[in-house]
């Protein structure tokens, strides 16, 4: 055995944290940046006079770009492996940041929000791909640290932007471009040790455990998953976009109050997802995606009827809950189709952009015209749709008695 062969066998024994740390800390980085945008939508709505309909527009712009583009970009980083692309990607966001901050048009915002979705094309399936290299075989807890990272920095987002953006005004947000070059040179380092990895990786190969089910059941589970991103990242739209608004509204509490309850639940998700990634190591995938989507039910229902106390409590538990879920489809998919990691986690990461851009659109239209309540009674159904886990083989179950 070489020095190569030996170090592969060794790290696959172990989960590389230091890697994983640095990609983790960097999704925390870009996902901090992406959720400036949300969180300034009131003092947008105010400065260019919008309406909900150009906020959803805003949402969709970002959301389309980045949704569009990480499926093509999975697929061909699969078939040619791109190492450094990671930092270049981070260099679209910096610039989208940077012409935010100093937007004067509506226009310009959208091609903000453009460039910012396009950084988050190429970094998602990449940095999800790196995260499963060097899992150490533990893919679940991978991907919940690698996502932890991204809910952190969306939770953060907000609250940063209570405290700098709100009282300072919209220049401000040039000064998180700190974060982006930040990102560009850790991505820099991890992009070296990808590279390293994939030498090494070509020498001895790593073949999965088969799960023996047919084209057509493979299919028929992925069809299963993405209802299920649908009605997660469609319900999310909701509380993303629409909740200071919705707290504003109905309890009539202040632009920063509505923030720091923004910051809570985004927490809750962030808590969520560290969680539901080893659970599924641990007790299978379909469980965690069981208890995820349709154990929220009873919680997003009860939510349009509670006052501002048990508001904020129910966003907790449906953070909590709710966001379990995205770890455990997302290696269930990977395992569903070995050897097409890329291609997986763009279709499955941009589906989930693409379903929250188009539900932060939709619904936005559905607030201007039936009032922002009325949406939040709607949306409070879509969990049901986790009925649907019913139809997903036991993967883990299959891969044993393939073994044996």
């Amino acid at each position: 055995m070489n020095a190569n062969q030996a170090a592969l066998r060794s790290g696959a024994a172990n989960t590389v944290l230091t890697v994983l740390g640095a990609i983790s800390f960097c999704h925390f980085l870009n996902d901090l940046i992406q959720s400036l945008l949300p969180a300034i939508y009131p003092l947008l709505k105010t400065n260019y006079a919008l309406d909900f309909g150009q906020i959803g527009l805003l949402t969709l712009t970002y959301q389309t770009t980045a949704s569009l583009l990480q499926p093509l970009v999975g697929w061909y980083t699969d078939k040619r492996p791109m190492p450094y692309s990671l930092a270049v990607g981070m260099g679209f966001t910096l610039s989208g940041l940077l012409l935010l901050a100093m937007a004067t048009s509506f226009g310009t915002l959208l091609l903000a929000a453009a460039l910012v979705g396009t950084g988050s094309s190429v970094f998602h399936p990449e940095s999800s791909r790196i995260a499963r290299l060097a899992s150490g075989g533990r893919h679940g807890f991978a991907q919940s640290f690698f996502q932890v990272g991204g809910n952190l920095g969306s939770s953060i987002g907000p609250l940063l932007a209570a405290f700098i953006v709100l009282p300072y005004g919209q220049h401000s947000i040039a000064w998180f471009s700190i974060a982006a070059l930040t990102a560009i040179v850790v991505l820099t380092r991890v992009g070296g040790w990808y590279a390293q990895h994939m030498r090494a990786r070509a020498q001895s190969p790593v073949h999965e455990v088969a799960h023996g089910l047919s084209r057509k059941q493979v299919m028929l589970a992925i069809a299963v998953l993405l209802a299920l991103i649908f009605s997660k990242y469609f319900y999310l739209a909701s509380l993303y976009s629409y909740y200071t608004f919705y707290l504003i509204e109905r309890f009539h509490v202040s632009v920063r109050d509505s923030q720091l309850y923004l910051f809570v639940f985004l927490g809750a998700v962030a808590l969520g997802t560290l969680v539901g990634g080893p659970v599924g190591d641990r007790i299978g995938r379909k469980y965690v995606i069981w208890a995820s989507i349709l154990g929220v039910l009873p919680f997003t229902l009860i939510l349009p009827h509670a006052n501002l106390f048990w508001t904020a409590v129910l966003s907790v538990v449906i953070g909590l809950i709710l966001s379990s879920a995205f770890s455990a489809i997302l290696v269930y998919a990977q395992e569903l189709l070995p050897g097409k990691v890329g291609t997986i986690s763009g279709m499955f990461f941009g589906f989930a952009f693409g379903m929250g851009g188009l539900g932060a659109a939709l619904l936005g239209e559905l607030a201007d015209h039936r009032g922002i309540e009325y949406v939040y009674a709607i949306c409070a159904w879509l969990p049901a749709i986790g009925l649907l886990t019913v139809f997903l083989p036991n993967l883990r179950q299959r891969k044993l008695a393939h073994v044996q």
